[in-house]
């Protein structure tokens, strides 16, 4: 046992390795928790758009699944409030969408619009995990493809396969939607995507 002033040389590497994952805490984000002593908290972002509030509706039941895994914390905001600096933080993305005239959202694009140059060759954001959610009063695959397509453009990486509401958000929609969330957080917390 080395003693220099009276602290153990276990006390002093304690407090070193202390000192050395409050530094990791800060670099990776200021707003980050720390939990049980880790200072890593997976952030699984839940961006939609809504006009007659049935993608809402879906958006939340994802974050309510997302929310329900260990040490992940939840960021749902709609799209035109989401800036580039939540799409680099995030460790996961859940994107929803209504179909509009066999299209996405326009406001879904206008966050692609907003985003793609500034990100475009980051490794912030190569492999990317994602999930995908559209209420659809037809059958969803436009908006479906549309947004896939811009996807890989992004170089994101789809985790699983989206749920798409046909009409009516019915109560199985809202389940899968938490299933959707668990799996995309869960995934991320693991290390697996």
């Amino acid at each position: 046992m080395h003693r220099a002033s009276g602290v153990s040389f276990k006390t002093t590497i304690a407090r070193l390795l202390y000192i050395y994952i409050l530094l990791l805490c800060t670099q990776k984000q200021t707003g980050r928790l720390l939990r049980r002593g880790i200072c890593y908290v997976q952030d699984t972002l839940v961006v939609y758009h809504s006009q007659t509030g049935h993608t809402k509706r879906m958006a939340e039941s994802v974050a309510k699944g997302a929310g329900s895994v260990v040490d992940v914390e939840v960021i749902i905001k709609r799209s035109a409030e989401t800036t580039l600096q939540d799409l680099l933080d995030c460790d996961g993305l859940a994107i929803g969408s209504p179909e509009y005239f066999g299209y996405m959202a326009g406001m879904i694009k206008d966050f692609f619009d907003r985003t793609y140059n500034e990100v475009r060759g980051k490794r912030e954001i190569f492999r990317k995990p994602y999930v995908i959610f559209i209420s659809a009063g037809n059958d969803g695959i436009g908006a479906l493809n549309s947004i896939e397509r811009i996807f890989r453009g992004y170089q994101f990486r789809k985790v699983f396969e989206p749920v798409v509401a046909r009409r009516e958000i019915t109560e199985e929609i809202l389940a899968r939607g938490e299933e959707l969330g668990k799996t995309i957080a869960a995934g991320c917390e693991a290390g697996i995507y």
